[in-house]
């Protein structure tokens, strides 16, 4: 995949939840909730500030993250679902 966020854009895969529960119900797609954990695959260059200066990125490819419930754009690419977000939508680095 060569996929390249823009300025301070991440793009993350994100994992899916189990279709059983511990005590053995299986959750219908309807009644399922958004994952909010997922593994970055890439990251863009940074955010620019009004001086031109390009802040670095705080996460990196590679880092399990968890972010917020509704938080940036479902894409899907070669039938692979990805969100790309705002690095500052990412809640923490596992």
């Amino acid at each position: 995949m060569d996929i390249k966020p823009l300025s301070d854009r991440i793009l993350v895969k994100a994992f899916e939840e189990d279709e059983m529960k511990k005590g053995g119900i299986i959750i219908p797609d309807t009644a399922k909730e958004k994952p909010q954990k997922g593994e970055v695959m890439a990251i863009g260059p940074g955010r620019l500030t009004d001086d031109g200066e390009r802040l670095p990125m705080e996460v990196k490819a590679g880092d399990m993250v968890l972010y917020g419930k509704y938080s940036g754009s479902e894409v899907t690419i070669d039938d692979d679902k990805y969100i790309i977000l705002r690095e500052s939508d990412v809640l923490a680095i596992l």
